[in-house]
């Protein structure tokens, strides 16, 4: 049995003080903090100190003062970090947490608060970092060290159809000559890690690197003819959705590099791997990714599967979760889609449909049917059209941005298994937690209307 050397530290738990202000002779705490850098500003010198513990940084805490040059008056931003107690002596050696990385150049013993003693790998091109578990040897957490940049793209957005409001456009095999020009609309990238590649913050392009786009000027301008274009698609709908979830201020739904790969599934089809993590995107007909409603649909299945671990598991279930891929489809593309008789903004998917569908609009689903709970036949796909449309109707009664928060507010209190009435039932609450009775109310009727409540 290895020898183990435990030391716990008071510090500042969870304290900014914000340069509260301080008497200009105090004397900042040197204990447990290393100078970083001395910098001089037009008004102020500004030391920075980080924070360490038995002599190893602690990530993430830092220290620095400012000291008025006209006044002497000193302030002081504390952000350390309390630590606790930690087991000092690793029990796997810095090689193996170097085998955990891709490329590494170093490895150091670090505290990383709230877990212990990890190793910090840092890469050999300096641009990713690798948090080994000093004590179980495990990877705690990948990173880039790259700033974020943005790049520039073509997409469609939502689809051509729908943007062109045509429904006699064809796929024609990819070819150019089949959609307008008019129909690409060029965007920004955001927060791409700067690497060439479609990586960013929010979501990942995977698969074999020759075979994944790269600019190293980060502009990606394709047309539907080259693979390449569905990557961007898929790249910038993921990431606008989770731009949009933060800007209805919740910072925990699917807040993470969301893996997207549009390589390898030759059916007209795609789908979500809770398993991976990973939304795969089918060629066969259209290539669904060029249908940013098709990429937003299966984004919703990866968002509740965030908001509730292994949600689905349930007819019911797994019903709910294709009619809420359908409205989150259906939210994303209402920003920019025109509500008209010729691509009503209930049609979900009108560009990847052409290909299978003969009636139009071309749909491959609606969220405004008039089905109930007593038409369910067990398929998800058809049940979860009774779902979509209650969701429809609070949408229709309060708008984009009210209806998303009630929607996904509502959604950390579903179990995997959930019922469509418990699922209701905890919509409602939430819609009463944030707007209060009358709103709960309108939302209750939406679900009396489908029988579900």
């Amino acid at each position: 049995m290895r020898a183990r050397r435990l030391v716990a530290v008071a510090c500042t738990a969870g304290v900014a003080l914000s340069l509260l202000a301080i008497n200009a002779q105090a004397a900042a705490p040197k204990e447990g903090l290393r100078l970083l850098a001395v910098r001089d500003s037009l008004t102020a010198t500004h030391t920075w100190y980080e924070q360490t513990f038995d002599g190893k940084p602690v990530l993430g805490a830092y220290y620095v003062e400012h000291v008025d040059k006209a006044t002497g008056a000193k302030t002081v931003d504390d952000g350390r970090i309390a630590v606790g107690a930690v087991d000092l002596t690793p029990a796997v050696t810095a090689d193996h947490a170097k085998s955990k990385a891709t490329a590494p150049e170093d490895a150091k013993l670090s505290v990383l608060p709230g877990t212990g003693l990890v190793y910090e790998v840092i890469s050999d091109d300096t641009t990713e970092r690798t948090l080994v578990h000093a004590e179980t040897g495990a990877v705690v957490r990948n990173e880039s060290l790259l700033v974020h940049v943005d790049g520039t793209g073509k997409v469609f957005s939502p689809n051509p159809v729908s943007s062109q409001q045509n429904q006699g456009l064809v796929d024609a095999n990819d070819a150019d000559s089949a959609v307008p020009a008019a129909a690409y609309r060029s965007v920004t990238l955001s927060d791409l890690d700067g690497s060439g590649y479609l990586k960013g913050k929010y979501a990942q392009l995977t698969g074999t690197k020759n075979k994944l786009a790269f600019n190293k000027d980060n502009k990606f301008e394709y047309t539907r003819t080259n693979d390449l274009f569905e990557q961007v698609n898929a790249y910038w709908g993921v990431t606008e959705s989770q731009k949009y979830i933060q800007s209805l201020g919740f910072t925990n739904v699917n807040n993470e590099q969301q893996d997207l790969t549009t390589i390898g599934l030759t059916a007209d089809n795609s789908n979500y791997n809770p398993r991976k993590d990973l939304i795969t995107f089918g060629t066969g007909g259209v290539d669904d990714a060029e249908d940013v409603e098709v990429v937003w649909h299966e984004l919703g299945h990866a968002i509740q599967d965030a908001q509730v671990p292994g949600f689905g598991s349930t007819t019911e279930a797994g019903a709910i979760g294709e009619g809420f891929g359908d409205w989150w489809a259906l939210i994303m593309s209402s920003r920019d889609s025109q509500d008209t008789a010729t691509t009503p903004l209930a049609c979900i998917a009108d560009w990847d449909a052409v290909s299978y569908t003969t009636e139009t609009p071309h749909c491959l689903r609606r969220t405004d049917t008039d089905l109930k709970y007593a038409d369910r036949n067990n398929s998800v796909h058809h049940d979860g059209q009774i779902w979509s449309r209650a969701l429809f109707d609070v949408f229709k009664a309060f708008g984009r941005d009210k209806a998303a928060k009630i929607v996904l507010e509502g959604q950390f209190s579903y179990s995997p298994s959930t019922t469509f009435a418990a699922a209701a039932t905890a919509t409602v609450a939430a819609a009463k937690k944030l707007y209060g009775d009358a709103d709960a109310a309108v939302v209750a009727d939406a679900f009396k209307a489908r029988g579900i409540l």
